[in-house]
């Protein structure tokens, strides 16, 4: 497996596969999704805890809801590099066995454990990975500085996986980030600790930075959140540039987002999206309603806010399709003003053109 040159990390929701499909074929080539299986009922899970299985007796209802998604998904990568984590969905045996199964022989995707996980679960995912030749990636959150206990916990993973680095990913997640500086401190050490046990395949770091939506405001201005997950970057290849990993993002999702389940907003979806755009330190992020009679008329204005904003891409290579959506609804009555899913697919085919050409030095960006 080629290192790729950019991993974001998405949920395998519609919104974000169609927009991964919705990339030119350049853009594609460039990145390696991390996709997150979200878990199908239930509370928010909490970051860094294995899942629990769902109570069914025979996994029936999570397996046709799971396995028409994971069909989309293969159907969607045809055949590209990537990983997929079913951290939500894993634990019930019978009603993921189907999905996980196509995911190892039907695509071309790596399957994900991690250290803080069931054994037979890993067991389970390293068995998974020999069926498919592929390998597997370990994802490790540093929320907190690694120690020589982690060193140990991981070591033993590895001696349990019984597979060669060569064969083996290391993910390191650093999370949301607030705190550049703290975050990269913690990152580093991780580097230091984690990456440099054995000759991994690939080692990459993903971080967030897009707000929760409840943090939003309800218009979109150039000061908007600050891009932390970029910032971390740039930190990192200063602290140490001989060792920087492959950059990775949540692209224009929290890092919470894969963690909720599909059905939190009922029959009806949310009375509310965010428009999202991102810039070259910072995003713009508009709350717009989605139902009422006027709530086109607020999204058309929201878009026009955004298109004239100096951030927005009129040309150039990091310009994409969702340059031409955002235009065409800025302008009313020449299309349509969209629906929450249409959104979130604009703003990642957006952000992923955009990351990508910056990565491949084609596009301006807030550091160097």
């Amino acid at each position: 497996m080629v290192e790729p040159l950019y991993i974001p990390v998405m949920p395998a929701r519609r919104g974000a596969v169609t927009a991964y499909v919705g990339l030119s074929p350049a853009t594609r080539e460039l990145i390696a999704p991390l996709w997150t299986l979200p878990p199908r009922t239930g509370p928010g899970r909490t970051r860094g805890v294995s899942t629990p299985p769902e109570r069914e007796a025979d996994g029936r209802a999570l397996n046709d809801w799971l396995t028409p998604r994971v069909d989309r998904l293969i159907e969607a990568m045809d055949g590209s590099r990537g990983w997929v984590d079913a951290a939500h969905v894993e634990a019930e045996l019978n009603g993921s066995a189907i999905a996980l199964g196509r995911l190892a022989t039907r695509s071309a995707m790596v399957l994900v454990t991690g250290p803080e996980r069931d054994r037979a679960l890993q067991r389970y995912a390293a068995d998974l990975a020999f069926l498919s030749g592929r390998g597997l990636a370990i994802r490790v959150g540093v929320d907190e500085p690694p120690d020589e206990l982690s060193s140990a916990e991981l070591l033993g993973l590895v001696d349990r996986l019984c597979l060669p680095p060569s064969q083996l990913d290391l993910l390191l997640d650093a999370g949301e980030v607030h705190d550049v500086a703290e975050a990269g401190k913690r990152s580093v050490i991780a580097l230091d600790l984690l990456g440099s046990l054995l000759p991994w395949r690939t080692v990459a770091l993903t971080a967030g930075a897009f707000p929760r939506a409840a943090g939003t405001t309800g218009t979109a201005a150039a000061a908007g959140p600050e891009r932390h997950d970029w910032a971390l970057r740039d930190w990192i290849r200063r602290a140490r540039p001989e060792q920087a990993p492959v950059y990775g993002d949540y692209s224009v999702e929290h890092a919470l987002s894969a963690n909720l389940a599909d059905d939190r907003f009922g029959r009806y979806g949310p009375p509310w999206g965010l428009l999202r755009y991102t810039g070259p330190g910072h995003f713009l992020v508009a709350r717009v309603p989605t139902r009422g009679s006027h709530h086109a008329d607020r999204v058309r204005a929201m878009a026009r806010r955004i298109v004239a904003d100096g951030a927005f891409r009129r040309s150039g290579p990091g310009r994409s399709a969702a340059e031409d959506w955002w235009e065409a609804c800025a302008m009313s009555g020449t299309g349509g003003s969209g629906n929450p899913e249409t959104w979130i697919k604009v703003g990642h085919i957006q952000h992923l053109t955009y990351v990508a050409q910056c990565l491949s030095g084609h596009g301006e960006t807030a550091g160097t």
